[in-house]
């Protein structure tokens, strides 16, 4: 079991480096999916194996980030301070915070707090400073909004 949580660590992580990729170099998300999965995800680093990603997660959470942009948007500006934009979040977190959200909406096999609680992890991993609070109550408050009455 702890494979399956690792691989799926590892194709969120991708996932929000594939979003960030696609904002900043204007890829297609078919193509961003066939560059990990022909590229990254059989690499290494250092001479070291990269662990192995659930592929077919990273690609879900990917096209269902992008397909459902406006949705994931809306909902996040819904959870942002007063004269807050999505423009004005880093980059990065807001990769994050799409990641999470689309994942939070539309993957209900996956409890929220494991959601929430990977996603911060990747957030720490890019940022020592506020980003992991900031992620965190916006997950939360999404995860709220879409857990059962």
């Amino acid at each position: 079991m702890r494979n399956v949580h690792q691989a799926r660590s590892v194709a969120r992580l991708a996932a929000v480096q594939a979003l960030y990729q696609m904002e900043h170099a204007g890829a297609g998300v078919e193509s961003v999916i066939r560059e990990f999965r022909d590229h990254r995800f059989a690499g290494d680093l250092e001479g070291e194996p990269l662990a192995e990603a659930d592929e077919a997660f990273f690609a879900d959470l990917v096209r269902g980030v992008v397909g459902g942009q406006d949705a994931v948007d809306s909902t996040i500006r819904g959870k942002l301070a007063a004269g807050w934009t999505l423009a004005r979040i880093d980059s990065t977190v807001r990769a994050i915070l799409r990641c999470g959200v689309f994942e939070l909406i539309a993957r209900p096999d996956v409890p929220a707090e494991v959601s929430i609680n990977e996603y911060l992890e990747i957030t720490k991993s890019f940022f020592a400073g506020p980003e992991a609070g900031f992620v965190n109550g916006v997950l939360d408050a999404v995860a709220h909004d879409v857990a059962p009455s």
